[in-house]
């Protein structure tokens, strides 16, 4: 039986941080779900299409990786791609307790999945979708964050209204 994994976040948008976590976890499983949150209460830059369109991007050639959209609970999403393991980023202590918090929900929810933590390169270990966000929006260079394709829509929402 296969062992799916799903990568949960709002992905917005989605930083050379994230890319890292899915290439080590396409090799520890079989199948990674990337699942795109519509987090309306985040009030997201991108909207959801656009959020799994660059996930899909980015990760496309990428064996045992998938893209996919989501509302709702994410233990149901997890249940209905049959994934048993809930993949989480830790790229600092300050991130372990909320973590933490949402690993023991889950598995109140259901106990049949697990959560497993993956921390990223230490290169990215302070890259953060939100900095990365902050500092595109006043023109700063976040090339080094994020994939190129990420990078262009970035510009794109950000670029001066003539």
């Amino acid at each position: 039986m296969p062992k799916i994994a799903i990568y949960p976040g709002t992905f917005d948008p989605m930083t050379n941080g994230h890319s890292d976590l899915i290439q080590r976890a396409v090799r520890i499983f079989d199948d990674v779900v990337i699942a795109v949150a519509s987090n309306p209460a985040k009030a997201p830059l991108f909207c959801l299409e656009e959020r799994v369109s660059l996930a899909e991007k980015v990760t496309a050639g990428l064996p045992g990786a998938r893209v996919i959209g989501f509302t709702g609970l994410l233990i149901d999403c997890a249940r209905d791609v049959g994934a048993s393991v809930i993949l989480r980023g830790l790229r600092a202590v300050s991130d372990f307790e909320y973590e933490f918090q949402l690993a023991a929900m889950n598995r109140r929810l259901d106990s049949d999945i697990e959560t497993i933590f993956l921390t990223p390169a230490e290169n990215h270990t302070f890259v953060s979708a939100s900095l990365v966000k902050e500092i595109a929006r006043y023109s700063g260079d976040v090339s080094q964050f994020v994939d190129p394709l990420v990078y262009a829509a970035l510009q794109e929402k950000f670029r001066p209204e003539s």
